[in-house]
Parts: structure tokens; C-alpha cells; sequence
């Protein structure tokens, strides 16, 4: 598998990353397992978790699975916080408190003494930024943190955090924004990617199958084994049935009758080629599922595909993104 540079930093990352955000409940260990094995084979080394997966079940699982499946510096570990994790005030956020509170309770569920890539997994508008980018230079500093991100920032957000930074000579530099990317949203491309290209800043795409919808699974109804399907996920899927959704899936599932390939081999790689994009997340909840994604690595979408799909699911831009 093809690695790329995240931002302008020494981190190395495969251009597909393994997403757990379902190990430890729709994901058992043992097809975990069987992921984990298919992933490292393909010649992936990105693993992305989060504190609050599963209330640290996911963080179980993959640290479960470095300890006796794969060895742990074989993988790039990225995982978050902000979330709610317990009860009370502290319990959340970006606080210094809360932050490096929440690190020491991902490395133990991990069973690990450092993360690769620590992420922030929202913007707190009650917390100071220089607290909170305080303590990101602390994580780094301290050895527990090797690189820092952010996910879910809007573009000025990004640029804030990146700018103080800088200006701070921080020893902990945001190298990476992880955003929700698919042909079923783009609204990243207003602000979020340009300025992260500016700044130097790899994009992780997340969800990049448009939470499945993308894989036609959906065009002919709801299966009873799918997420919209589920009583925890389903409201997450939903969003992208009926609507402007359906001509764009039905536009990617034309392509891919024209290339002889699946409508999922074509929404990905054309999420994983764009401009500015380090990574694509892969949330696949079994083998079978990953297995598919992991066969686009030597597809390339034809100019004129490429080109028609862009047009096709065009996000709408105007004043002052665009201006005539």
C-alpha cells in the first residue's frame, strides 16, 4: 500500500488507515482479529480509535490485539479525546485537566507507553486554545505523544490553533485534521482543506463512503444487517438517504458500471486521490467489508470519471470562497 507524508512533518502513514470506531460491540475480537491480519497484509500501519468508542472498548481492543496479533511498532496508533468519558465538569472538553487526564487513560487501555498521533476530537469554545495547546505540548514533551491532530475543526479553527502555535514555537505542531470527507459531503473543501494545505496540514478523511451509503447497499431499500438498520447508528446513516444522495449515488454507481468495478472501489479511491488528502479512514464493521476496500489500491479513476463525478456532486461555493 502506498504511504504518505502527513503534512509537513516526519510522519509516515498508509494512504488507507483501519478505523475501529465498531470494535467491541458490532466488531467482535475475533473478527477484529481477522481485520487487523488483512489490514497489516495489504501493507497498511495506520489503526484509528478514540477514547470514547464503545466507552474505551475499541482502545481495549486494538491494545488487546498489539500485544498478541501485531507488534505495536509495526503500527501508527492515532486515537482522541475531548469526549465525554465519565461523570462531572472535568470529565470532558479541552481542558489541560481533562486532556492529559484522558492520554494516561488511553495508554493504559492501550497497553502501550506512547501514541503515534493524538488527536483532538472537537473544537471546546469554553476552553481557552492556549490551555488546550499547552497541553498537547506537554504530551509531546513529556514522550507519551509522538504527533498531534485535530478532527472536526473548521477551517478558521485550524488556522487559529496552527497560528498560535507557531508563534509559540510549540514543540507540538498540528500535523494532521481529520474531517468527514465523502462525494456525500464536501463542505470541507470550502475552508477546511485549503486552509490545511496552506498550513501543511494532512487531511484524514473519515467516513469516506458516505457512512456506507456510497456502496449502493441503500439504493433498493434498508438491509436488516446495515447500520441504518441499527438502533445506535442508524440516525448517523440516515442523513445521507433520499435527496440530493441518491443522484450522486446513482451517478457513482453508473461509473462503476462503466469500469467493471464496484460503486465502493470508485467513491474511494476517488476520496483517497484528492487534493490535500493523507488518508482515508476505513470503518468496515467485518474482513469481508474491509477486504473490498483494501482491493482498490491499484485503481486509478479514469480523468473524464473523475471529472464527472466531481461535477456531479459539487458542493455549493460562493461569496466569499468564490468570488467572479
Amino acid at each position: 500500500m502506498e504511504q504518505r507524508v502527513a503534512g509537513r512533518s516526519g510522519l509516515v502513514v498508509s494512504r488507507l488507515g483501519l478505523g475501529t470506531m465498531t470494535w467491541g460491540r458490532d466488531t467482535d475480537r475475533d473478527e477484529a482479529t481477522a481485520c487487523l491480519l488483512a489490514y497489516v497484509e495489504a501493507g497498511g500501519n495506520l489503526i484509528d480509535t478514540a477514547d470514547v468508542y464503545v466507552d474505551g472498548e475499541s482502545e481495549k481492543v486494538v491494545g488487546r490485539l498489539l500485544r498478541t496479533v501485531v507488534p505495536r511498532e509495526r503500527m501508527v496508533i492515532a486515537t482522541k479525546a475531548v469526549g465525554r468519558t465519565g461523570p462531572g465538569p472535568m470529565s470532558r472538553g479541552a481542558s489541560r485537566g481533562h486532556l492529559l487526564a484522558a492520554l494516561d487513560a488511553s495508554l493504559k487501555r492501550l497497553g502501550t507507553d506512547y501514541i503515534d498521533l493524538w488527536q483532538l476530537h472537537a473544537w471546546d469554545p469554553l476552553v481557552p486554545l492556549e490551555e488546550t495547546l499547552a497541553a498537547l505540548d506537554t504530551a509531546v514533551s513529556s514522550g507519551r505523544v509522538r504527533y498531534v491532530g485535530v478532527s472536526n475543526y473548521s477551517g478558521w479553527q485550524l488556522t487559529r490553533a496552527a497560528t498560535i502555535q507557531q508563534l509559540q514555537r510549540s514543540c507540538a505542531p498540528i500535523v494532521t485534521t481529520q474531517m468527514e470527507y465523502s462525494l456525500l459531503e464536501r463542505g470541507v473543501e470550502r475552508e477546511v482543506v485549503p486552509a490545511a494545505r496552506s498550513l501543511g496540514v494532512g487531511v484524514i478523511a473519515w467516513s469516506p463512503l458516505g457512512r456506507g451509503v456510497l456502496t449502493g447497499k441503500y439504493r433498493h431499500g434498508t438491509p436488516s444487517d446495515s447500520r441504518a438498520a441499527s438502533p445506535h447508528l442508524g440516525e448517523f446513516v440516515r442523513r445521507y438517504l433520499g435527496g440530493d444522495s441518491t443522484r450522486i449515488v446513482e451517478a457513482v454507481a453508473t461509473a462503476a458500471d462503466g469500469l467493471g468495478v464496484s460503486p465502493l472501489a470508485i467513491a474511494l479511491a476517488w476520496v483517497r486521490d484528492r487534493p490535500g488528502v493523507t488518508s482515508a479512514i476505513l470503518g468496515a464493521r467485518t474482513a469481508g467489508q474491509l477486504q473490498a476496500s483494501l482491493s482498490i489500491e491499484n485503481l486509478a479513476l479514469p480523468a473524464e470519471i473523475y471529472d464527472a463525478l466531481d461535477e456531479v456532486a459539487e458542493p455549493s461555493f460562493g461569496y466569499p470562497e468564490r468570488r467572479r
